[in-house]
């Protein structure tokens, strides 16, 4: 094979495609991601300002992101396909019933990473930007979130530039063995923010901004 066609491949790799093929190995087994749309059934989650209901912009925002893996040739689990919650209907306390499946089907799954989505809320309806969460005793899920964070900041342009922030306390980043970061994607408590989060066009972006980061991270392995 002559040298330019060698330099005119290594042009075209996408990024992300080094990481998925040195996970791959010799037997070309798909990278795998679990992405997990928040809430779902009968918790709506935060209600926005606007009516919107957190659950459902979750879940379209997963399957949006879903699509933009595949196209990756990455593998995707959805801890939710529709509105339900994990959970059994005579079940007493049904959120932690709810929080116990999705870490049950992070773990058994062992995927490279978990993306969480969720949408924010504060008192003060000014407030607004998304943010990006990880466990702070995980190096992997710091280096992630930073990742996707700067991503959410160069594609999306928010009028608040947050910085992906430490939390020891959410269930699903203290119960997974895997690289985990929970996506704020915005605040339902800011009306201009509630609006772009139920627009497709910007869930779209969002989608394609955390894909992004997430192969970039991927791809500096």
């Amino acid at each position: 094979m002559g040298i330019l066609m060698i330099l005119c491949m290594s042009l075209m790799v996408k990024p992300g495609m080094k990481i998925v093929a040195k996970l791959k190995g010799e037997e070309s087994q798909k990278l795998t991601i679990v992405v997990d749309a928040g809430h779902g059934g009968k918790d709506p989650g935060k209600v926005g300002v606007n009516g919107a209901l957190e659950k459902d912009i979750n879940l379209s925002i997963a399957r949006k992101l879903k699509a933009c893996f595949e196209e990756e040739d990455i593998e995707v689990v959805l801890t939710r396909k529709d509105d339900m919650g994990l959970y059994q209907e005579n079940t007493r306390n049904k959120k932690v019933e709810d929080m116990q499946n999705r870490c049950k089907i992070i773990n058994k799954t062992k995927p490279a990473i978990t993306i969480s989505l969720h949408q924010n809320s504060y008192q003060e309806p000014s407030v607004c930007g998304p943010q990006v969460f990880f466990h702070g005793q995980s190096k992997e899920g710091e280096e992630l979130a930073n990742v996707i964070q700067d991503t959410l900041i160069h594609e999306l342009k928010p009028s608040k530039e947050r910085s992906a922030k430490a939390n020891e306390s959410y269930y699903l980043l203290t119960k997974t063995g895997v690289p985990t970061v929970i996506v704020e994607c915005g605040f339902l408590s800011n009306k201009q923010e509630a609006d772009l989060l139920i627009a497709e066009d910007y869930q779209q972006k969002m989608a394609a901004a955390i894909c992004l980061g997430v192969m970039e991270y991927l791809d500096s392995k």
